[in-house]
Parts: structure tokens; sequence; C-alpha cells
């Protein structure tokens, strides 16, 4: 199975935990992305593409299976940081 997710990377939790809230809230969560993340995805409001089992950490990659079609998990922390992600498919 392939997932595709965006999120937004940001070294300190009370920063995901800020943008966390403000997506649940109704903001935009690509011009989030673009805003305060520090992946180069950041250009791409987030968008990670397509990936299959074992191509993103352990962490992420089991975060975002859990998460339903346009879901958003609270933050996620792995070696790179916290991230704040988005399902936006899944084939």
């Amino acid at each position: 199975m392939e997932m595709r997710a965006s999120h937004i990377l940001v070294k300190d939790r009370a920063l995901a935990e800020r943008i966390y809230e403000e997506v649940k809230k109704g903001g935009d969560f690509a011009a989030l992305a673009r805003k305060y993340s520090t992946c180069p995805s950041k250009s791409k409001g987030g968008d990670l593409g397509w990936f299959g089992e074992g191509q993103m950490v352990k962490e992420f990659e089991e975060a975002t299976k859990k998460l339903s079609y346009g879901a958003v998990s609270r933050p996620v922390r792995t070696q790179f940081g916290f991230h704040v992600i988005k399902k936006t498919g899944s084939r």
C-alpha cells in the first residue's frame, strides 16, 4: 500500500502544538507549511508525494497509517523534529 501525506516539520514541540491547533481551527495547512516548516517540501505546501512502506522513518509512517483521509495528526516526534501530518491519499 502507498500513502500520500503533507507535513509541517519544526524543531520545537510547543510550536508544533500551536500549528496543530491552528490547523484544527481551519487554518490553511499548505500556507502554514510554507510559513513554518523547515523541510524543503515547504515550497510545495508540505506535500511529500506518494510513498510506500519503509520509505519514511518508522514513527512518521506509523502515524500516517493511523490517519483517515484528510485527517491531521497531533505532533509526531522523529529524529528530524516534530511533524504535523496531513494524510492526503492512500492506494
